[in-house]
């Protein structure tokens, strides 16, 4: 069951890192240069809105994977590798940061946009580019980990 796993946990880390970074580097920058913020605000709450519903699914695959694979390994008897525990323990942070933009931050914006109030939403989405950087960064800590040791 191993190599499912593993296809499993690389897949939904794809999804999660790559979207952020793909948000962040690229929607992001064109959406500042092309849209005032009537139109940005809008556009960034409701493609993130979709994101965070995929990041979700990603995420419970991830930690179904990695527990299983957590498990194989004990099963077997092996020593499982440091590395191991640091992704776990880094795939913690990330998972609290992405529920702390998912349940406080986005609803924030949406709820400013709802009453027409643009400085309040822009604010709530800057705090959300903050997080999704901290995540970004996390992140690739975690595939360099995953990769490098």
């Amino acid at each position: 069951m191993r190599p499912l796993w593993l296809f499993l946990h690389l897949a939904a880390v794809v999804v999660w890192v790559g979207g952020m970074s793909f948000a962040h580097f690229c929607l992001r920058p064109a959406a500042l240069a092309t849209l005032q913020a009537a139109q940005r605000l809008p556009l960034m709450s409701s493609a993130l809105g979709r994101f965070f519903v995929i990041v979700a699914a990603s995420i419970a695959l991830l930690w179904a994977s990695g527990v299983a694979m957590f498990a194989e390994g004990i099963a077997a008897g092996a020593r499982l590798p440091w590395n191991w525990h640091a992704m776990a323990a880094l795939a913690a942070v990330m998972t609290v940061v992405f529920a702390w933009i998912v349940l406080r931050h986005h609803p924030r914006m949406r709820k400013a946009l709802d009453a027409g109030e643009t400085a309040a939403a822009a604010a709530a989405l800057d705090e959300i580019r903050r997080l999704v950087v901290l995540n970004l960064a996390l992140g690739w800590l975690t595939v360099a980990l995953a990769t490098l040791f």
